[in-house]
């Protein structure tokens, strides 16, 4: 089991930016992937952007030229760099580790609020 930390949240004005980390620990040798999903309200969970240790990483289009997923490696963290941020970018954003063997872990969620 992988436990994650999440931390950067809050709220900016539109046309802002936030970074997001989300720190692994536990069995991190099995992990494959992180990520960043996104709950607004009334919604259903949405995938933000992943990146695979491979090095590739992918996008929800909404985000696309806008946030940016890196990893540091050395300590296991992933973060989602958030830049011109939209009132519709506010959301639950969660992290989510993928270990093998089909294993997901999930963090308890961070609260994202942007005003116009």
């Amino acid at each position: 089991q992988v436990q994650l930390v999440e931390s950067g949240g809050g709220t900016v004005q539109a046309g802002g930016s936030l970074r997001l980390s989300c720190a692994a620990s536990g069995r991190t040798f099995q992990l494959y992937a992180m990520g960043w999903y996104r709950q607004a309200p009334g919604e259903e969970r949405e995938l933000a952007a992943r990146i695979w240790w491979s090095g590739q990483t992918t996008y929800a289009d909404s985000v696309k030229g806008r946030f940016s997923i890196s990893r540091e490696a050395a300590i296991d963290t992933v973060y989602l760099q958030m830049n011109t941020l939209k009132p519709e970018d506010t959301a639950v954003y969660y992290c989510i580790a993928n270990s093998y063997g089909g294993i997901e872990d999930w963090g308890q969620g961070i609260q994202v609020t942007v005003s116009s």
